[in-house]
């Protein structure tokens, strides 16, 4: 952008949001005045809740009334005493409407039988000018039912069971200007059906099975403004203008429908329309002039559409459209000057949509729009000349940083530092332990790297989180779909996948050993070698298949900050959804359910074995202490993958989640399991401790080199034994003469396998 148009815009934004600064505060670009004060904000700071100004001037004029709501309190200033046909006037309190039904109330010239379980239209004065008989029984209207009541303003009849309407039933409401249809079953309404109702302005029909509609439907509303038919089954709109017989209709309102496309000459006779919604339908193409005779349009929603693509000048002739929204479309691709004719839009909404084009010249001839929505905050960055833009973070990252919060900048080194440094000192010490079993051992250890990769993931993260450090938003999209970030995203996915497996290896090792002491079979070295390769290989292919096809899973890795895939649904990808919900809500679930029944198994056999082998004094303090300990792993493993499984299952119900839950999942809960396995299954073991008591008596026999007494080597008070089989238990511990019978054996050995496991 050269220095004349970039001194012209911010000339044009100073004056626009000084709020009546007489000190004509000029920044720069992307950054707006704090009102009367000679300080300029970023963008991100504006409409954040929070006072960075001190004065609370970057906080003004956040609220996006564009569009609907600003022309309503221009247009339908009667709004709250119309739209609300419970609300009656009460200067009048004597009824004058004459006798009326038992149930019903009546205050003035105004009747509400509302919720009576009336089956037919009750019969008044004449002289009634409003009538509301919402949530009744009434199945349908004959013909004539209202013609005596010519001074009848208002009519309400919502929430009924309304199926037939008779082409004369409306007949003689000459001064009707509201008339409200809404949620009954109405399939379809006949032609010359609002035929005398010349002064009606409001006329709604939504929630409703209404399935066509014709133009001689609506022929004699010469002064309809507002017609609302959202939520019916209409799946084409007339091949002839739709206005032909209400040339003052104001506001359209079409959304959530089945409509499939516009014709040009839909609205050709539409000239007087300002307020278009047709959201929530399944338009999927729109001609270049379907708009054209939209002169005087100041709102269009066509949100949640199937819409991939407009023509370049779909847009040309609405030159007083203040707000557009283009919402959750599956929009491919947006011409560079798709909105270049839009000089007076004020808001635009764009979220859910992936513009892959995406470039300021875009959106640089806007120079009236003041709030713009977009599916990532990244966007912002391409409309620096916009004071409100959202989202200003995904809950991980913001426009300066990769990791938004200091709070998760701090917590990321010192979970990795942990992680990290705990898993490779297991790693080193394990060989150590004399009294290991050396295939539980080679578990332990393969678990150990597999948790490493998580500390290393971290590590990269924040290393890059540093790296980008205040200017994130220019690197944001290059480093999503980067090689490093792919790269890191496997590790973590390798990492938590491989863990997984183990720990449910290493439960399912423990259950047998323990609840089967005498069925066991002494894990081999080859066995168990081949099953920690298969283990490796299944999580090497989860974690790098959706590397090897870009089309089928998009960009797998690169939805957020710190490419970690737990919401995959925010992808355009179908298999990526599916991939991502396999992996944490099969895989990882049965995982889980598996581990929980087996440590429970586990301490039902214990307790029982408490139960029936009475004589022996240490087995209530020994269940205790095992109780603790499977309580432990179970309820770290429950911390760590329970959050992940609700949030994936609330996903799938198509529940909005916060970002900031997302972040606190990937940095905060995640690593729990890598960083708490070493301890868990290595450092407050048995084996462990002796080995560390071995030393410590070491230490002070060699301190104490000079006495007699502590030259005699130190011995443990007993062998450790850690899943090993019961034919390999120290003579000592077998003798059966301690036991009377060999069911009391099998609850001892069993005891003793238990113990170790503690």
């Amino acid at each position: 952008m050269t220095s004349g148009p970039v001194f012209f815009y911010l000339l044009i934004f100073g004056k626009y949001f000084s709020h009546g600064s007489e000190q004509g505060v000029q920044c720069s670009l992307g950054h707006f005045a704090c009102g009367n004060v000679s300080k300029c904000l970023p963008q991100h700071l504006h409409c954040n809740g929070v006072d960075d100004c001190g004065n609370w001037a970057d906080e003004d004029n956040c609220g996006d009334d564009n569009g609907w709501p600003l022309l309503f309190g221009k247009r339908f200033v009667i709004y709250n005493r119309t739209a609300f046909p419970h609300l009656f006037e009460l200067e009048t309190p004597k009824c004058l409407v004459g006798s009326v039904p038992m149930q019903c109330v009546c205050q003035g010239l105004e009747l509400d039988c509302d919720e009576t379980k009336l089956r037919a239209v009750p019969s008044v004065s004449s002289n009634v000018t409003s009538m509301s008989l919402q949530k009744n029984l009434i199945r349908k209207l004959p013909p004539n039912g209202f013609k005596k009541y010519h001074d009848l303003q208002r009519l309400c009849l919502q929430n009924n069971k309304i199926r037939s309407i008779s082409t004369y039933s409306f007949r003689g409401l000459y001064n009707l200007t509201k008339l409200f249809l809404s949620h009954n079953r109405i399939t379809f309404l006949k032609p010359g059906v609002f035929e005398d109702l010349h002064k009606l302005e409001w006329l709604i029909i939504e929630d409703n099975r209404l399935s066509r509609v014709s133009p001689l439907t609506f022929s004699g509303l010469n002064s309809l403004m507002l017609l609302e038919l959202m939520n019916n089954v209409l799946t084409h709109l007339p091949d002839k203008p739709l206005c032909q017989h209400m040339p003052r209709l104001n506001w359209l309102d079409i959304e959530g429908n089945h409509i499939h496309n516009l014709r040009n000459m839909t609205f050709m006779s539409c000239s007087n329309l300002t307020v278009l919604v047709m959201g929530k339908n399944k338009i999927n193409h729109l001609k270049e002039n379907t708009f054209a005779p939209l002169h005087k349009l100041d709102e269009l929603d066509l949100g949640n559409n199937k819409i991939e693509s407009f023509s370049p000048h779909v847009f040309k002739n609405l030159k007083e459209l203040s707000k557009l929204n283009l919402s959750y479309n599956p929009i491919q691709k947006l011409q560079a000057n798709q909105f270049d004719s839009l000089i007076n839009l004020k808001s635009l909404s764009l979220e859910g949509v992936e513009i892959s084009n995406i470039q300021q010249r875009m959106f640089r001839p806007l120079m009236n729009l003041s709030h713009i929505y977009f599916k990532k905050f990244q966007y912002c960055g391409y409309a620096p000349h916009v004071r409100s833009c959202k989202p200003n973070t995904d809950g991980i990252s913001s426009l300066e940083n990769l990791l938004a919060s200091i709070i998760q900048r701090v917590f990321i080194w010192v979970v990795s530092i942990v992680t990290c440094l705990g898993n490779i000192f297991v790693i080193c010490m394990r060989p150590c332990i004399r009294s290991e079993n050396k295939q539980h051992a080679m578990s332990i250890i393969s678990l150990c790297c597999a948790d490493c990769l998580m500390g290393i993931y971290l590590l990269v993260i924040g290393a890059f989180d540093l790296k980008f450090r205040g200017e994130y938003n220019k690197h944001a999209q290059l480093w999503m779909e980067s090689f490093h970030c792919q790269l890191m995203g496997s590790l973590a996915i390798l990492s938590t996948e491989v863990s997984v497996l183990l720990l449910t290896f290493l439960t399912l090792e423990k259950y047998i050993y323990i609840v089967y002491p005498f069925r066991y079979l002494r894990p081999r070295k080859c066995r168990t070698i081949t099953v920690l390769i298969l283990i490796w290989i299944i999580g090497i292919i989860m974690a790098f298949v959706p590397l090897s096809n870009k089309e089928f899973f998009k960009n797998y890795y690169g939805t957020n900050g710190v490419c970690f895939p737990l919401h995959s649904e925010d992808t355009e990808s179908i298999g990526a959804q599916i991939y991502s919900v396999t992996i944490f809500l099969g895989i990882n679930l049965a995982a889980f359910i598996i581990i929980v029944f087996s440590y429970g198994s586990m301490f039902y056999s214990v307790h029982q074995s408490t139960i029936t082998a009475t004589e022996i004094g240490n087995q209530v303090t020994q269940e205790m202490i095992l109780a603790k300990r499977f309580f432990f792993i179970v309820f770290t493993d429950a911390l760590c993958w329970i959050p992940i499984f609700v949030l994936k299952f609330l996903s799938l119900l198509q529940i909005e989640i916060p970002g900031t839950i997302t972040s606190w999942v990937v940095i905060f809960i995640l690593p729990i399991n890598s960083a708490l396995n070493p301890i868990l299954y290595t450092l407050t073991t048995r084996p462990f401790k002796e080995m560390i008591h071995q030393f410590w008596n070491n230490y002070r026999q060699r301190r104490s080199i000079g006495r007699k007494r502590s030259q005699k080597t130190h011995a443990p008070s007993f062998i450790w034994v850690e899943m090993w089989p019961l034919q390999e238990m120290p003579p000592k511990l077998m003798k059966p003469a301690l036991f009377r019978d060999s069911y009391e054996l099998s609850l001892i050995s069993q005891s003793t396998r238990l113990n170790s496991c503690s």
